[in-house]
């Protein structure tokens, strides 16, 4: 069997910039919305850099105005994750871009989004819990709004609370009220570090979030000690290796320190983050890691077994998910 054709976990996919280039040059024509500045002649996103980066992301999501349109976005999004061999992600949503932070249109997207993730389990096979985020570029006060829409409609579906955006933007600390806010409401906690942050905005966030879960983490290979720690406290990293080398952490997959993190032990698992800004599928991250390391199906199965403990769905749905594992 390829490695391309095994059943995958994925734990770190940004719901919005997951959307294929097609369905928002759609959505654009039907809103009469100009986005031609995003996309190259070819039709995918363009972007120079990471600020570049979020700037387009940003108005892609411009036509992204109603619980409709999540609904569509959410069933595009599952048709290409299980098209991949995704039989469980987890998806970073967040209220800003779903009713701007008013807990009553929020609870609108989520019922959409929900709904389309049902309706693609049902046809797909794929199971989709997710995650709340904040966007640390926006500052604390609006992540405040974004928890507490997190805490107010947490359950089997919403299952975690988290932060992205820029890291250069404030510190994790900052954002201590939101994720003790989302704790106390019974969600688990992941933040993003150790990306464009060094060292220290991964032992920020373990210190000062509580965090179970690192969204990319990679950087902690500059500082052994904290590669130490982070095995020793089972830390979990939701690694994006084709991410980390569009946007330029890395020159290739084989100088990405993925490897030698697990072989130091710690817990990594592999997802693709945006992955049609990126050029990548899982199936692709598969496969590259397979050419850069040697990796074979033993290997994806311990990086999706490691995934499958981590994820913050309850026990009924993982002992599921473990069965299509076993299965597929």
């Amino acid at each position: 069997m390829s490695v391309a054709a095994l059943p995958k976990v994925e734990l770190h996919l940004h719901h919005e910039g997951a959307a294929p280039p097609a369905f928002i040059r759609q959505l654009a024509h039907e809103k009469k919305i100009d986005l031609s500045r995003i996309f190259r002649a070819d039709g995918t996103y363009e972007f120079r850099d990471f600020a570049h980066f979020l700037s387009v992301y940003d108005a892609a999501c411009e036509v992204l105005q109603t619980p409709e349109d999540f609904r569509r976005l959410t069933l595009a999004i599952l048709e290409e994750s299980a098209a991949n061999g995704v039989v469980y992600t987890e998806t970073f949503v967040s209220p800003d871009f779903c009713g701007g932070g008013d807990l009553t249109a929020w609870c609108e997207y989520v019922h959409a989004i929900h709904e389309a993730g049902d309706e693609a389990e049902r046809k797909l096979g794929i199971t989709m819990r997710s995650v709340v985020t904040c966007i640390r570029h926006r500052g604390p006060d609006l992540a405040r709004d974004s928890a507490l829409c997190a805490a107010e409609t947490a359950g089997d579906r919403i299952v975690g609370f988290g932060m992205g955006g820029n890291e250069g933007m404030g510190k994790q600390g900052d954002f201590a009220w939101s994720f003790d806010c989302a704790r106390e409401a019974g969600l688990r906690l992941t933040t993003h570090a150790g990306e464009f942050g060094g060292p220290d905005s991964v032992r920020d966030a373990v210190r000062d979030l509580g965090v179970e879960r690192l969204g990319h983490g990679v950087r902690a290979i500059e500082d052994p000690e904290l590669v130490k720690e982070l095995a020793d406290r089972e830390i979990v990293l939701e690694v994006c290796p084709g991410s980390n080398v569009v946007l330029g952490l890395y020159p290739e997959i084989a100088a990405h320190p993925i490897q030698r993190l697990r072989e130091a032990g710690v817990k990594v698992t592999v997802s693709t983050d945006d992955p049609p800004f990126f050029h990548t599928t899982m199936a692709r991250e598969y496969e590259m890691l397979n050419a850069a390391f040697g990796w074979e199906e033993a290997d994806f199965a311990e990086i999706n077994k490691t995934a499958l403990q981590a994820a913050f769905c309850d026990e009924d749905t993982r002992a599921r998910v473990a069965k299509r594992l076993e299965t597929s």
